[in-house]
């Protein structure tokens, strides 16, 4: 398989996506004043890793086999702020019209077994070469921080288990979980009232401001 071949695609599509969501927080920013994004990071699998994926599938490594069954080679994080932000982010990725969602799993409104809880989209980007141009699978995962350090935690954990992970340390990892859905929903009501009081703020200073403009024409009118 040649791998600088996969690397050239894979990077490119991810630079893609990473300019594209960043014309979303830029966007957010300007004209709504809120920034929902608060990280993103990017990475590419290793030889290694796709080898034993495509191992334990039972396949050769070969570039047709990695193409079609592997849809996380390049993969992306959105980490948000607030729940609700994860479904604006979805929403503003599904009504872009070069891309094209080939699979999503909601994980923040049904988590896994495991507590597990995550936004996952598996698009297709168009990359332009000097060959022409080619769909490029890229992995979109979207989930608030609190979301992200359950995930880390549980990572660790795997890996010191070896994936074996005793019965009590798992039944700890679902009460923590069931704790961040708690937090973030909280966070996510506290965020939601500061923005409406923040809307009513602007909304009372234009209602002044339109008054006092109003009076300064009148006045002027009547020294005329």
């Amino acid at each position: 398989m040649e791998y600088k071949r996969l690397t050239l695609m894979y990077t490119a599509a991810l630079k893609q996506m990473e300019t594209k969501i960043d014309i979303i927080n830029n966007e957010f920013k300007t004209l709504h004043k809120y920034n929902p994004i608060e990280h993103v990071s990017s990475r590419i699998k290793s030889k290694e890793s796709i080898n034993k994926k495509l191992k334990k599938k039972g396949l050769d490594p070969t570039y047709e086999n990695l193409v079609k069954t592997i849809n996380d080679v390049a993969g992306i994080r959105i980490i948000c702020s607030f729940i609700p932000d994860i479904f604006k982010i979805v929403e503003m990725l599904e009504n872009m019209p070069d891309l094209t969602i080939l699979k999503k799993k909601d994980y923040v409104t049904t988590p896994k077994e495991s507590g597990y809880s995550s936004y996952h989209l598996i698009l297709s980007v168009p990359v332009s070469l000097s060959v022409g141009t080619i769909e490029v699978k890229v992995e979109i995962q979207i989930r608030t921080m609190a979301m992200d350090f359950w995930a880390s935690l549980e990572h660790k954990i795997n890996y010191k288990y070896n994936k074996q992970i005793p019965k009590g340390v798992k039944k700890e990892l679902k009460e923590c979980a069931k704790m961040t859905h708690k937090l973030d929903k909280r966070m996510s009501h506290l965020g939601r009232n500061l923005m409406e009081e923040e809307k009513q703020i602007v909304k009372e200073i234009t209602a002044e401001y339109s008054t006092a403009y109003a009076g300064l024409m009148l006045s002027g009118n009547a020294g005329v």
